[in-house]
């Protein structure tokens, strides 16, 4: 697919709830720290791009997956797959909190009927149009969400009185670069993981496997990073100037900051249209996940373990019921979120714990020709234990905790460094493992077997692309005339309203003409 489509999917899948809840309570709190923490993933972003992106793609591997079995082995894989399963529901389970916070703050309701109830929904709904659909979804969510930011920063600071009010009501250490618990180590240590996070992720080596060249798959992260220049700018100063609105907030109460300020601003329409697309975002890879972690138990466990000869039928029942079971307990991870520190401390605690030890060996693989399965799982395995030890245990014996900064630190340089020691003391004085040998023997064969692509399957991949272009332009146009209409209904900044609706028209002609190349 094309690059820039990858690109923006990339920069959407980031783009969630959990940055207006997380980052925006951040940027309530502390300020400008809260943009700051989000150029790290820029660095992470422009590391990928140089180095990582073209990587995997040179692969010739669609998935993380496929390349971490056919490098390090099938157990690896497996052993891989099970915990990234865990790891994915914990993460969704985050997810879902925070879309269901900001729907309980606008609306009214309590918490935890909205989080159930949203929960059960993103279960019930089903995606049918694979990877195109995700894209495409991502592209529109990107564009509502922008459009919506772009309207609430005028109306945001003359309701704080004009900028100048705004810089002389918010503490003096409000703009410093670091503030608070976030000091200058977490920032570097941030960077370091979304290095990893950015180029390993197996959702996101997706974008870069899904274009046609090595140089494409470069492109995907250089926009990613681009966008990630600015954006956080505008994202984050509606909550920022909120603080000078209304500087009471505390506790979990700083995560309603950005649904307060657009309440108190935008148009009632816009703001439903907003958290539409929040909500959508979230489903969408919440969906996405509990897809993948249903297939793996059906086919790695169930099948592969428990009953090897289940026909088809039994196979998709196990699928379905899987899936309510995972997103059951993802419900339930949602609910316990306020009872371990709010959103915030659960989404770096568990980046802290799990980014590191899980996305770092097969990156390192790329590159190594020393590193094996065994000292994989080896490495992996210790990092978990060891930040789970100083995570979860050793403050309740000695009441010893780490701080934000060296816990994220220890998340990323331990297994940094236990990669090390093996590559340059452990492995093989030959410099060649067997597992990189078989490798080697894999891509030959691959490489002899490779089918060319017909002309009817170019022709099928042309017409896909076609149609998912023409479907962006349409969407485009669809929700400019929404955005029309409600500038002529609403009595709040339908110029602006206007101006953003005609410049979305006119961005529609830009994938209707791709779709003519």
């Amino acid at each position: 697919m094309p690059w820039f489509i990858g690109g923006l999917s990339l920069f959407m899948s980031f783009f969630s709830a959990g940055t207006f809840v997380a980052w925006g309570a951040i940027a309530y709190k502390y300020g400008w720290v809260s943009v700051t923490i989000q150029w790290t993933m820029c660095i992470g972003a422009l590391v990928t791009a140089l180095y990582l992106a073209p990587k995997w793609k040179a692969t010739g591997n669609l998935t993380a997956a496929e390349f971490i079995k056919a490098r390090l082995g099938s157990k690896v894989q497996k052993s891989f797959i099970y915990i990234f399963t865990i790891v994915s529901v914990f993460i969704k389970g985050s997810v879902l909190y925070s879309v269901s916070k900001l729907v309980s703050a606008s609306l009214g309701y309590p918490i935890i009927p909205v989080t159930v109830v949203l929960g059960v929904l993103m279960i019930s709904y089903t995606a049918v149009g694979g990877l195109w659909a995700v894209m495409v979804t991502d592209i529109l969510q990107f564009v509502v969400l922008t459009a919506a930011v772009i309207i609430i920063l005028p109306l945001v600071f003359k309701e704080a009185g004009g900028v100048q009010h705004f810089v002389d009501n918010v503490p003096k250490d409000f703009f410093h670069l670091v503030n608070g618990e976030y000091t200058w180590w977490f920032i570097i240590a941030f960077a370091i993981y979304h290095i990893f996070y950015i180029g390993g992720n197996w959702t996101f080596v997706q974008r870069y496997t899904s274009v046609n060249t090595p140089k494409s798959a470069s492109k995907v992260a250089f926009l990613f990073a681009g966008l990630y220049i600015l954006s956080p700018i505008i994202w984050m100063l509606p909550p920022m100037v909120y603080q000078s609105i209304n500087p009471g907030l505390t506790g979990l109460d700083t995560e309603n900051a950005y649904i307060m300020v657009c309440k108190q601003v935008l148009p009632v329409g816009l703001l439903g249209l907003m958290l539409t697309g929040m909500y959508f975002s979230t489903s969408a890879s919440a969906n996405t996940a509990l897809n993948v972690v249903s297939a793996v138990f059906t086919n790695d466990i169930y099948k592969g373990s428990i009953n090897p000869g289940a026909s088809d039928k039994k196979l998709m029942f196990v699928a379905r019921t899987s899936s309510w079971f995972f997103g059951i307990f993802m419900i339930l991870i949602a609910l316990g979120v306020p009872y371990i520190g709010g959103v915030v401390e659960f989404t770096l605690s568990l980046g802290a714990i799990t980014g590191g030890p899980l996305l770092l060996p097969p990156i390192w693989a790329l590159f190594s020709k020393r590193l094996t399965g065994k000292a994989t799982i080896n490495i992996t395995i210790v990092s978990l234990l060891v930040n789970l030890l100083f995570k979860m245990v050793i403050p309740y014996i000695n009441h010893y905790k780490l701080s934000r900064g060296n816990e994220m630190l220890l998340g990323v340089l331990l297994p940094l460094v236990l990669l090390i020691v093996h590559e340059f003391f452990i492995s093989k004085r030959d410099g060649v493992s067997d597992d990189y040998l078989d490798y080697q023997r894999y891509k030959a064969d691959k490489k002899e077997t490779v089918l060319q692509i017909t002309e009817e399957e170019q022709q099928a991949i042309k017409a896909q692309n076609v149609f998912g272009l023409k479907m962006i332009a349409f969407s485009l146009m669809f929700i400019a005339v929404l955005l029309l209409i409600l500038a002529f209904i609403t009595s709040k900044s339908s110029g602006l309203v206007t101006g953003i609706a005609i410049a979305i028209m006119a961005g529609a002609v830009i994938p209707w003409r791709a779709s003519k190349k």
